[in-house]
């Protein structure tokens, strides 16, 4: 939660935020333009901007997740150009950490969606919005272990080593995994988010490992090269296949069976309450320092129920 400061130190910090509220740019950077998680996000971004006359929003992203240093020389640039106020889905734990400080610096609050930063940043961020991924994580091993049983081989597709909702998700699914069978892991294989090399990482990993019993795709590119990779294989329906987020793609590999589940985030839901919460903080109202955007985990049976149409887009 955020501290409270009492006294005159409260009105010398109030009144500069109620100034500020009177319009401007929200920057809304997120890993990569290039996703439909992503996309989802910046439609819950700008539907929530219109309830705040004067203020916009600006989306950006980099072309791959990986590429970090432009994720923050889009941060920086958004600092220098004095925007309002920042929504930061940062792709890595530290190297953001310096252009959050300079938004610090020119009192431009930031909140972050998806992925924690490491605690050298607590200070200069307003807000942590996300999915629990080590709880989704979670659920996803124990769908596995409900489907495989508790011996035998599965892998695991992940994506960017490292960076906050990985570590969270796949750390998740790790732990629930050796704690409650003796599943053996093969993995995990990164694919820096890349569908194509998901592809080519699960079509080696299921040559090379013809006894697995399940396999389990971290994000949305990696699962659906996962998805495909099973599919060309002739492993759909016999290899227990669980993804992460909820695509057109995702959903229709759950639909004919490629993937027994798929874990959804509410990715509308971070973008919208990600503005909420930066427009709370310049009307000087206070912010939560961690909000949960929930998980829904997506089969055949419940794909056409109002709790999963909530979340797939």
């Amino acid at each position: 939660m955020k501290k409270a400061v009492l006294g005159i130190l409260a009105s010398m910090f109030l009144v500069p935020a109620m100034a500020q509220a009177a319009g401007g740019e929200i920057a809304v950077i997120i890993k990569t333009a290039n996703s439909n998680f992503w996309q989802n996000v910046s439609k819950g971004a700008n539907e929530a901007i219109k309830k705040y006359p004067g203020y916009t929003v600006s989306v950006q992203g980099p072309a791959s997740e990986s590429n970090i240093a432009e994720e923050l020389s889009m941060l920086e640039n958004a600092v220098t150009r004095k925007v309002a106020g920042v929504v930061l889905a940062p792709s890595d734990p530290d190297a953001l950490i310096p252009g959050m400080k300079k938004a610090w610096e020119a009192k431009i609050p930031v909140v972050i969606i998806d992925s924690m930063v490491s605690k050298a940043g607590d200070k200069y961020y307003k807000s942590f919005l996300a999915t629990d991924n080590e709880k989704a994580g979670q659920l996803c091993a124990q769908k596995m272990i409900d489907a495989v049983g508790k011996t035998g081989k599965i892998a695991i597709m992940s994506y960017v080593a490292g960076v906050g909702s990985e570590i969270g998700r796949v750390g998740g699914f790790k732990k629930y995994i050796e704690t409650h069978s003796k599943l053996k892991i093969v993995g995990p294989f990164y694919s820096q988010a890349q569908m194509a090399t998901a592809l080519n990482q699960t079509t080696d990993a299921l040559a090379a490992n013809p006894d697995l019993k399940g396999i389990f795709g971290a994000n949305e590119p990696t699962a659906v090269g996962m998805g495909r990779a099973v599919l060309q294989a002739g492993k759909a329906g016999k290899i227990v296949a669980i993804g992460f987020d909820g695509n057109e793609d995702l959903q229709n590999f759950v639909k004919d069976g490629t993937l027994n589940a798929i874990a959804v985030q509410g990715s509308y839901q971070m973008g919208a309450m990600g503005i909420e919460t930066v427009m709370n903080s310049l009307q000087g109202k206070k912010v939560q320092k961690s909000l949960n955007t929930g998980v829904v985990i997506v089969t055949k049976e419940n794909i056409d129920s109002p709790e999963a149409k909530n979340v797939l887009y």
